[in-house]
């Protein structure tokens, strides 16, 4: 059984490239700052999210395999070492995931572009975990 779907193409011009991330990206902010349900995630982030929309655009745009802008601007990712300050644990890691699932269902079309997308990011966010709980 495959557990990673098959793209057509890659993920970055199945999503619509820039405007496509651009869009994921900002609906998935928009959820985290207006769910009750991910206070937890969102009380890690600062009170403007100016910054962390630019850094995740910029990091999805070459994860995704577009043009490496978070590396041209920041270097390598390093996203656990990255993330070390902030206190992460199962919920703001589900809370996360509950925030980028919906916003990549309101997004993204193309079913197998969203079961990709998913599968790839379930074990990433999972990895940014440094608390337990």
């Amino acid at each position: 059984m495959e557990l990673t779907p098959k793209l057509a193409a890659d993920p970055y011009t199945l999503i619509g490239e820039e405007d496509g991330v651009r869009r994921l990206v900002d609906r998935f902010y928009d959820l985290m700052d207006t769910l009750p349900e991910a206070t937890v995630v969102r009380g890690l982030h600062p009170r403007s999210l100016h910054v962390a929309r630019e850094k995740l655009f910029l990091f999805l745009t070459g994860w995704l395999g577009g043009p490496q802008l978070y590396v041209e601007r920041y270097g390598h990712p390093r996203l656990r070492r990255r993330h070390f300050p902030f206190a992460i644990d199962q919920v703001g890691v589900d809370q996360w995931m509950l925030c980028m699932r919906r916003a990549i269902d309101e997004t993204i079309e193309d079913a197998p572009l969203r079961a990709f997308l998913v599968s790839r990011l379930e074990p990433l966010a999972a990895h940014m975990r440094n608390q337990p709980g």
